[in-house]
């Protein structure tokens, strides 16, 4: 069976949002048009265009956040790590390794020195009387 091609979801985005954001040259040539068709007045198409480009930008902007809101929930709800989780695990392991070695480098309590003792031989044992 074959294996379906891993969706690059950074494409189909911009091609979403490229349906919610027109470009300036498509709003300008939509607008000329109505203007063309006494539907906008002549001195307004300029500041239409500009509305029109901006409430596209507002929708694109929109999409982004829900589809960043969604692949955040997702995530959490599979349970999978994320960057700031290694980020936060990482300053978590220096900072101990950091106190580790600061524990192994100090000095230790200097010992009394203790003279050494010499062994005592030792006694025979008795034997028992009987």
């Amino acid at each position: 069976m074959a294996s379906l091609p891993t969706p690059n979801f950074k494409h189909l985005l911009e091609l979403g949002m490229g349906a919610v954001e027109p470009r300036r040259a498509q709003v300008r040539k939509v607008v000329n048009d109505l203007v063309a068709q006494g539907q906008v007045a002549r001195d307004q198409a300029s500041a239409t265009v500009e509305e029109i480009v901006a409430l596209g930008q507002a929708r694109t902007e929109e999409l982004r956040n829900a589809v960043r809101s969604e692949v955040t929930r997702q995530i959490r709800a599979l349970g999978l790590v994320t960057q700031d989780d290694l980020a936060s695990l990482e300053r978590r392991l220096s900072r101990r390794t950091a106190a580790a070695a600061k524990k192994s480098t100090a000095k230790p309590a200097a010992k009394k020195s203790a003279k050494p003792t010499a062994a005592k031989p030792a006694r025979p044992k008795k034997a028992a009387s009987s």
